[in-house]
């Protein structure tokens, strides 16, 4: 971990020289981040570059193998949700659509048999902040992706004060439902202050979203804003596929 002398002033996570990955094989390398409080990183790159290792090292479930990730301490006490990759287990969850959502407290919720009557408020409005609110009493596994996606971001929301990761979000999404799920990211980000990292491999979108990019590649990582990305010999492929 970094001391907190070499993080500023909103700083919720910097990386510096850092390597990830498993059994002594590196993943990713020499890596440079800062994340700050009210950005919008998408972190985008080709299958197998890293990505979603990345995420599991930024939410302190991987160690790295070299360099330093330093953690705001807010974050160490629970103050970030993770909406991870859907299975097809996990699609057919046999629960409430409010039970799904108030999972997200349970953090919090430590020895306590119940949920708190706080915990149901605020499990409530994020559905409803989410567009879902009247869906809470259906079972999860009976709604459509979309829906199921909605819910398991007001449960990311349920575990999250300051910054919310996102591992592929609209996969599986048809446009309409992913166009919506961009527009509450974005809306969470700039009206609630919400940080957000998402990993995607839907670019365009992601471009006039994000704040800054991540672009983690074979032949080396590029962060900076979408500017400067499309700018770059990284995003030289997707202006030239325009």
């Amino acid at each position: 971990m970094k001391h907190n002398s070499q993080a500023e002033t909103g700083d919720l996570i910097v990386c510096r020289d850092v390597s990830l990955g498993y059994e002594g094989q590196s993943v990713l390398q020499h890596l440079d981040l800062r994340v700050q409080s009210g950005d919008y990183l998408c972190v985008v790159g080709d299958n197998g570059s890293g990505k979603s290792t990345l995420l599991r090292g930024l939410l302190g479930l991987l160690p790295p193998q070299s360099g330093e990730i330093w953690r705001a301490a807010e974050l160490e006490r629970g103050a970030v949700g993770y909406l991870p990759q859907q299975t097809r287990a996990q699609r057919d969850f046999p629960a409430t659509v409010l039970e799904v959502a108030l999972s997200g407290c349970l953090n919090r919720k430590g020895l306590r048999f119940f949920y708190s009557p706080k915990e149901k408020t605020e499990a409530l409005q994020n559905l409803g902040k989410l567009g879902v609110l009247e869906l809470k009493d259906q079972s999860y596994r009976d709604l459509s992706g979309g829906q199921q996606q909605r819910v398991l971001l007001a449960r990311a929301l349920c575990a999250a004060s300051r910054l919310l990761i996102l591992d592929e979000p609209i996969t599986g999404l048809d446009p309409a439902a992913a166009q919506d799920l961009y527009k509450t990211l974005a809306y969470l980000n700039r009206q609630e202050g919400m940080a957000v990292i998402m990993v995607t491999h839907d670019l365009r979108p992601a471009l006039q979203s994000a704040g800054m990019v991540l672009h983690i590649g074979r032949r080396g990582n590029f962060f900076g804003t979408p500017a400067e990305y499309l700018a770059s010999p990284y995003g030289r492929r997707f202006k030239e596929a325009e």
